[in-house]
């Protein structure tokens, strides 16, 4: 059984390992997670771990009315498991509880599992941007979340 919890500089090796896996010429270093990690409080990350291994992970910025997610990801042998969907709720609770109105998030046009999963959390299309992603000319879909006035404690 997996549990969430925030990711720790420990876990940075495993990020980096990861991240090469899943993104290969976007990958995050780990110096780069160091400065994500430093980045708290307004830089927010949870781990979706089983045991000593890190099996998603997921991240946040803290902007005020807007937050982003900077990153998600699950292991291919995680996947299937809903792992992705309780790591974006997570980050929702988390711009609740941050007093956001809204989530953005960029993600690749060609990855429709990720599509997927934020279109039926509710996310909508709100802009393209055009060859984002290098190499390979791949373009950006910029997608938003409104979160309800009752979600954020307004009246």
């Amino acid at each position: 059984m997996s549990t969430l919890r925030d990711v720790h500089w420990t876990d940075i090796e495993q990020l980096a390992q990861l991240e090469r896996e899943l993104f290969a010429d976007d990958a995050w270093s780990q110096q780069t997670w160091w400065a994500e990690l430093a980045g708290r409080p307004r830089r927010d990350y949870v781990a979706e771990v089983e045991g000593a291994e890190v099996l998603g992970y997921a991240g946040l910025d803290h902007g005020g009315d807007v937050a982003d997610v900077m990153t998600i990801a699950v292991a291919p042998s995680a996947r299937g498991r809903g792992l992705g969907r309780r790591l974006l709720d997570e980050l929702e609770t988390r711009a609740r509880a941050g007093r956001a109105a809204s989530v953005m998030l960029e993600v690749r046009a060609d990855n429709a599992a990720a599509i997927g999963l934020y279109d039926r959390a509710g996310y909508t299309v709100v802009s393209t941007r055009r060859r984002y992603y290098q190499p390979g000319d791949i373009d950006a879909l910029v997608m938003r979340k409104i979160l309800s006035d009752a979600e954020v404690g307004g009246e």
